[in-house]
This record gives structure tokens, sequence and C-alpha cells, in this order.
């Protein structure tokens, strides 16, 4: 067809300069030019069809098929193959490959464009390169714009934020109910029934284990070392502020549930070794002086600050030996096994005193334990546990301090990992050091 649309000779001129460039690399053994001349002859311009074109070569015009032209053409394949025309043209020499090349394009200068004048066959077929398909990417992307978008999140969020101001309201709100424990001690004092009337309540426990006088001191003791503890390991922790709330909620429901349970059922005392003071019938002014004295002292019985009665059901010693264990394992490493079983023994024997003591009715230390480590356990499982916070099937929810859990717990997207570091921020001009940073950037030179 390229024949036909230049009158030049081009399959002669094809051949000749293959014929010349396996003659250059076989070093001049190539068959002569009869043979030459006979793959010439057997495909002459007028018969060999454009294979660029779209059309198929073995079908005419109007669609129907030249079986003899298709043998023919397969034919031509083969004499091809056979006359040294498929040698890979990485094997002839440079010179005449871009002398094959330029008269390609002297001979058809419309075929790069796709336009071939004073023919009503298709265009000729064009292999995009990469620079192609690029380009029509690009103009696909600018075309087509109905893509989805998809958000992603931020990942400069802040799963664990301090939040102190929610800190601050949990902390007063354990002051408040710390406070109301003192008055409601103070109220159900003048409610005990005196030790001669009515005698203490048998106890399993008192059956067997005989009081020893010093081991109520231990119990104050133990608990002012774990508290110590707990608030030096506090002042450590990275996440203090989610940690103390935590704990300042926790100890005030568990005193608030305490003085629902001290008001409610008022028990005798559980030793005729306990020395109460007197009541003070209806005196508001001395009333309010117990409750201050009883606060300064912190509700101790080595200050001396305790001397009333009443206040049994439930123990909150155990409560304090309870929670600061608890809160102490949860926010140490899981490694320092060393340091939970110390802290276990003190909180342990702090218990245990307690009933050594006879301080306490065993039912006293069992509810305090019991209502303090479920209480622990069932808020940081929701805490923890982000499918709960919001999940329909959790029944923990119903609780009525469900609403402050959430306004306590609303930011806090994953579990606080025990991280610990320095709490003191210094100064950025007593961290430089200009001298180490040249030395630096002199060795990376020298390197």
């Amino acid at each position: 067809m390229l024949a036909l649309i230049t009158g030049l000779d081009y399959r002669g001129l094809d051949a000749r300069l293959r014929a010349v460039s396996v003659s250059g690399l076989l070093g001049g053994a190539l068959p002569t030019n009869g043979a030459a001349q006979t793959c010439n002859e057997t495909v002459q311009p007028e018969q060999r069809p454009d294979r660029t074109q779209h059309q198929d070569p073995a079908t005419t015009e109007g669609g129907a098929r030249r079986p003899e032209q298709g043998r023919q053409l397969k034919r031509l394949d083969q004499e091809e193959e056979t006359c040294g025309w498929t040698v890979p043209a990485p094997m002839a020499s440079q010179e005449l490959v871009d002398e094959r090349d330029s008269a390609t394009d002297n001979l058809n200068p419309g075929m790069e464009g796709g336009i071939q004048p004073n023919t009503s066959k298709s265009c000729p077929v064009h292999t995009p390169g990469k620079e192609d398909t690029k380009r029509a990417f690009r103009k696909g992307i600018g075309r087509h714009n109905d893509y989805v978008k998809i958000s992603v999140p931020d990942s400069k969020v802040n799963r664990l934020p301090m939040e102190w101001w929610k800190t601050a309201i949990a902390f007063f709100y354990a002051a408040f109910n710390l406070v109301l424990t003192t008055v409601v001690i103070t109220v159900v004092h003048e409610r005990v029934p005196p030790k001669e009337s009515i005698p203490p309540l048998p106890d399993k426990f008192f059956d067997y284990i005989d009081r020893v006088n010093w081991a109520f001191t231990v119990t104050e003791i133990n608990g002012m070392v774990l508290l110590v503890i707990w608030l030096i390991q506090l002042f450590f922790f990275r996440y203090k502020s989610i940690a103390s709330r935590r704990f300042f909620f926790l100890i005030g429901t568990l005193y608030l549930y305490r003085c629902v349970t001290m008001y409610i059922t008022t028990l005798p005392v559980p030793g005729m070794h306990m020395t109460c003071a007197p009541k003070l019938h209806g005196d508001s002014q001395a009333k309010l002086q117990r409750v201050l004295r009883l606060i300064s002292g912190a509700g101790l019985s080595i200050t001396g600050s305790h001397l009333m009665c009443g206040d049994f059901l439930y123990s909150g010693h155990t409560v304090m030996l309870t929670l600061t264990y608890l809160f102490i394992k949860e926010y140490s490493p899981r490694s320092f096994w060393w340091y939970h079983l110390m802290c276990w023994l003190l909180s342990a024997v702090g218990v245990v005193c307690i009933l050594v003591a006879h301080e306490h009715y065993s039912v006293d230390v069992v509810v305090a334990y019991f209502i303090t480590s479920r209480l622990f356990w069932w808020y940081h499982t929701m805490a923890n546990l982000q499918t709960l916070k919001c999940s329909p099937n959790n029944y923990l929810t119903n609780t009525w301090w469900n609403p402050i859990f959430n306004f306590l717990e609303r930011n806090v997207q994953i579990s606080v990992p025990c991280s610990y570091s320095w709490p003191i921020t210094w100064p950025p001009a007593c961290l430089k050091n200009p001298c180490k940073k040249y030395s630096m950037v002199q060795s990376t030179r020298e390197e």
C-alpha cells in the first residue's frame, strides 16, 4: 500500500537494506543476488498489503474474506523468515539502521499523524508508548471528576487529652463525698446503741482470733505507705490527669456508697474495747467541731481524731487499701511483678490486721473489698474497650454514674499506656549545647 501511495519501490529498498545489514553482520556470508532477487520477486509491492492498517489484509473493502490472499500472506511470512528478514534490529549496524529509518520517514511522511490521503481505508494503527499512556491517564482524570472522597482521620489528633479541668471537677466530687462521710459519721454516732446494753454481734473471725492491740496501727501505716507510693507513681506518670480523675471519681463514689450503708443500718460496736465519744444530743456547734477535727486528722485513729463509732458498714480502711493497690498495679508495667507483690502484701496485711484488731466486723471488710474491686473493674473495662462506650447491648451503661463516666472518658479513645516521664520541663536554653551541635556537623562533613 505504501508503494501505491508514494509510487516508489519501497519493498525492494527495504529488502536491499536488510540484505546489506545481514551481509555486514555475517561477514559476507549472505545469499547471492539471485537469492535476494528471488525474495523481491516473491513479494511484489502491489501484492503486499500494509500491516499497519486496522483492516484485515485477507479481507476486501466490502468485508468478504479472500482465502487465497490469506494463504498467500501466510506463505509470504514464511518466505520472509526464510530470506532472513527477521534478523533482530540490535544486530544491524547503527549507520544502516539510521539510513533505513530516514528513508522510511521520507517515503511515508503522513504515517505518524495517522492521515492517509486518497484512500477510503482506515488509518494505520498507532501503538501508544509510555508517555502517551501517562498523557491519556491525566486527561482521563481531568475529564472524569465523579470520584469518591474518602476521609482519612488526622493522625495529629490527641487520643489521650489531659483535660485538667475535668480532673479538677473529679477532685471536688471526691472531696465533697469525703466531707459528707464525716458529716454522716457524726450523725450516725448519735444513734449507736451503748455497748453495755447491746453487746457486739457474733462474728466467726472473732471466735477464732483474739484481738491484738497494735494491729490497727499496722493497718493505718500500710494504708499511708500505699497512698504515698501511688502519689509518687502518679507524679511520674505521663497521663496523670486521666489516672487522677479516675481515682478521684472512684474514691468519691465508694465513699458515697459508704454514707448510704452507714446511715440506713447502724451496727453496734464490734468489741468491748472500743471507746466512743459522748453523744451531743442536738448540739450543732459541737458536731461541727467534731466534723472539722475528723477532717483535719484524715479520719485516722493514730492521729487521735477518730473517736466516734457507727461507721462500720462498710470499712473505709479496706476501701483505701484495696483501691490504692489496684491503681498501682493498673498503671505500672506488667513486668514489675516484684513491685506488684510488695504492694499486694502491704494491702493484704492491712486488711487482715483490721480483723485482728476487731475494729470492723468481717462483713464490713468483705463488702468493702467486693464493692471496691467490682467498681474499679467495671469502670476500667468500659474505659479500655471503646466498643462498650456506645454499644446498645452494654448493660453496664444502666448504672447511675454512666453519664458521669461519659463526661470524663468521652475524649479518651484508647487504653492509657504505662508511660512515664520527668514531670518538670526544663527551660529550652538549659538544654541547648551549640558546641555539641557544631561537633556533630563537623564530623558529618569530615565523613
